[in-house]
């Protein structure tokens, strides 16, 4: 079977997003409610835009599903964009004066016109919307085997939460940011974040932070050494990077390992036999520096990804530019846009992050059907509980 993987297509103002994926094994049943939730909660979160007005994203399957479940064909599905207007001069203008910071004036460049219109269309943030539907279809696989994600906000500017977000208290944490309108699992650093945006704003200016991303139940060994683009971290550190405006990714400690002798950063391991039908199969760590990946591998610990967001490249208030047809001096132009985005970038990160490992989890475990990859992964966790398979070289059996 193919390799898991998706590819989008669409623009910001076009009528619709499409998303192709391929490599889903048969018969994966997909929570329709999950996945319509997960586009909802991108689209929220304090300081967006007035597009989240506009938009109400639901999926829609095109193609590879059949009564709720994937049939092992290329699936597809639409994202359909209700403030459709590319083609309106009036209303989607040329753009000759680039944002700084922005690929405006790049993408210009690039493909040889003073027009960035066609770059911004593509280059925006509301492609995510796909990336978090094909995600959010990844984590009705993970979810299928007992691996669950959570994402949250970890920082906007210098208000930022200290929870340590742990396998037994996941779900609590959950239950607080979903009360938060920053998706910060922290009342108290929620309102402070507020107050930020809300000062951004007043000031025409706009704000970024840190997102942070939790995966429990995976146990050692999804991901490879043997070829560094299997790599479970690589994979990761090339999705998050892929996020509209992320100039970060970190797993586990992160930069943190620059200040601090080997003594402190690798993670001690033990064997605890009453743990054996955990997902870490008995091995234990008492810290998890290391973010649940060691040599592109799971571990068994959970896996630990922070990204960081700049603050959005559109202000209310223009930033020196220049006009690409005159060359002059100018202010950049405006397109609406958000104070700050972070708390939708740490949805669009939780599921891209859910994507990358469940490729890795069919490249391990895969099958042209969910009944298939069921017994491989069912196989493997007996055989690691099982080891030594053989007596170790040397000794007598």
């Amino acid at each position: 079977m193919p390799t898991l993987d998706y590819q989008t297509a669409g623009e910001s103002h076009g009528p619709v997003l499409i998303t192709t994926i391929t490599g889903l094994p048969a018969g994966l049943e997909l929570d329709l409610d999950l996945i319509n939730t997960e586009l909802r909660r991108r689209q929220g979160g304090y300081g967006r835009g007035g597009r989240q007005k506009i938009e109400t994203d639901q999926m829609e399957f095109l193609c590879g599903v059949r009564r709720g479940k994937t049939i092992g064909s290329p699936l597809v599905f639409a994202i359909k964009n209700k403030d459709s207007r590319l083609d309106d001069l009036e209303k989607t203008p040329p753009v000759y004066r680039p944002r700084p910071g922005h690929a405006d004036l790049s993408g210009s460049i690039k493909w040889l016109t003073t027009d960035c219109r066609e770059t911004l269309e593509r280059a925006s943030a509301r492609e995510t919307a796909s990336r978090t539907g094909a995600g959010a279809i990844a984590r009705c696989l993970l979810r299928h085997f007992g691996i669950e994600t959570f994402g949250f906000t970890r920082q906007i500017l210098d208000a930022r939460t200290d929870i340590v977000v742990r396998e037994d208290n996941w779900h609590e944490a959950k239950n607080l940011r979903d009360t938060s309108d920053t998706y910060c699992p922290d009342e108290q650093v929620t309102q402070r974040q507020r107050e930020i945006i809300r000062q951004a704003k007043i000031d025409k200016d706009t704000a970024g932070g840190k997102v942070e991303t939790h995966v429990f139940g995976l146990p050692p060994g999804i991901g490879s050494c043997m070829d560094w683009t299997t790599k479970l971290d690589a994979r990761i550190a090339y999705a998050v990077m892929g996020i509209q405006a992320f100039k970060a990714v970190e797993l586990g400690m992160g930069v943190g390992v620059a200040g601090k002798p080997g003594s402190e950063v690798h993670d001690p391991i033990y064997f605890d036999s009453s743990m054996m039908n955990d997902p870490c199969l008995g091995f234990t760590r008492p810290t998890n520096n290391a973010g649940g990946v060691e040599g592109g591998m799971t571990n068994g610990m959970p896996l630990v990804v922070t990204g960081t967001m700049k603050p959005i490249a559109t202000l209310l208030r223009g930033l020196p530019s220049v006009n690409l047809n005159t060359k002059a001096p100018d202010e950049s132009q405006y397109e609406r846009s958000d104070v700050c985005a972070l708390s939708a970038a740490g949805v669009v990160m939780e599921h891209v992050v859910a994507f990358e490992v469940a490729r890795c989890f069919c490249d391990k475990f895969a099958g042209d059907s969910m009944i298939e990859a069921e017994s491989n992964w069912l196989s493997y966790l007996k055989l690691a509980r099982s080891l030594p398979l053989e007596p170790p070289e040397g000794t007598i059996a």
